[in-house]
């Protein structure tokens, strides 16, 4: 008896499965483009090779009996699975099919890639975006775990990211403090002991933000934080409707800065810039689609840079 394996061959069970929606082998072959010899033949292979008929006559009209019936669901189930096996294998190698997970930083300003993706998704529908939004911690670990493709983040002085993943710097963003003294002027110099008795809405304290802002004042001088939230947005609107001054990003700022008139905005002496970089793990640009998206957004950027992108006002 010949060997199952050489007879149950993709091909086979598609001859089989379109006799079995005909129910006559004419039509079956015509459809398939072969002839109705090499069908009876490719069909009595098949039976052979079970060691039973998948079909019975009654009169000029085919059916199909028990082991018939067994080969439609098991056929079926086959070629499904080949199906799947086929586009997964497509949609890690082509350009153009496929989903790419893209994380971007709670505290950072998302409007320049945003701007991005949609204009990405008109040239590439066919590829499925996620975007979560998550803080510098859980980004890693999802970027680690191939849970995220991409993301868009602080990277600097990072050594999990300087080790394990790749980073291509796309701004250099800074430290920006919202304060209710009316003693400063917008986009003053000043140096950090002015602050070290305000009280402060502020992001929680694993957040990268608060240990940039907490390394400016040194260990010994603890920020004084009465409110704590993960959103900028929030934070920058409990700071206006109370006496506590924030901090925040110049990115956010410089996108929003036209809803945010009650608070001054002003810098810390000693601060240091720091890096919005595209992130992903190493190894990720062996993926077509996701190489071509990150050659697609250095053109998008060679187009109109960070900067001005960030300060573009939305129609």
């Amino acid at each position: 008896m010949p060997k199952t394996d050489t007879i149950l061959s993709a091909k086979s069970l598609r001859y089989f499965l379109q006799l079995v929606s005909t129910m006559n082998y004419t039509q079956a072959a015509e459809i398939l483009g072969i002839t109705q010899p090499a069908l009876t033949q490719q069909i009595k292979k098949l039976e052979h090779a079970i060691g039973a008929p998948l079909f019975g006559q009654a009169g000029k009209k085919l059916y199909l009996t028990a082991a018939g019936k067994e080969m439609r669901v098991a056929a079926e189930k086959l070629l499904g699975t080949i199906s799947a096996v086929v586009d997964n294998i497509q949609a890690f190698t082509r350009v153009d099919k496929g989903n790419i997970s893209i994380g971007i930083l709670n505290s950072n300003e998302g409007k320049v890639l945003s701007d991005f993706l949609v204009d990405y998704h008109k040239h590439y529908p066919n590829i499925t975006l996620t975007i979560e939004v998550l803080n510098h911690k859980d980004i890693l670990k999802c970027l680690d775990n191939n849970e995220l493709d991409l993301a868009l983040m602080y990277a600097k002085g990072d050594p999990v990211i300087q080790s394990q993943f790749t980073k291509e710097n796309i701004y250099k963003d800074r430290l920006i403090i919202l304060t209710h003294k009316d003693t400063v002027e917008k986009y003053q110099e000043c140096i950090p002991s002015r602050f070290y008795s305000r009280k402060w809405v502020a992001y929680p304290a694993d957040f990268y933000l608060r240990r940039v802002m907490q390394n400016i004042f040194g260990n010994r001088n603890k920020l004084r934080v009465p409110i704590t939230s993960s959103s900028t947005q929030q934070n920058v609107k409990m700071a206006q409707n109370s006496k506590y001054d924030t901090f925040i990003s110049q990115s956010y700022y410089l996108q929003h800065e036209d809803n945010i008139n009650s608070l001054t905005p002003v810098y810390l002496k000693g601060d240091k810039e720091f890096d919005i970089s595209l992130v992903y793990r190493k190894g990720k640009t062996e993926i077509p689609r996701v190489k071509n998206m990150i050659k697609e957004f250095q053109k998008f950027l060679d187009k109109k840079d960070y900067s001005s992108r960030l300060v573009e006002k939305s129609e």
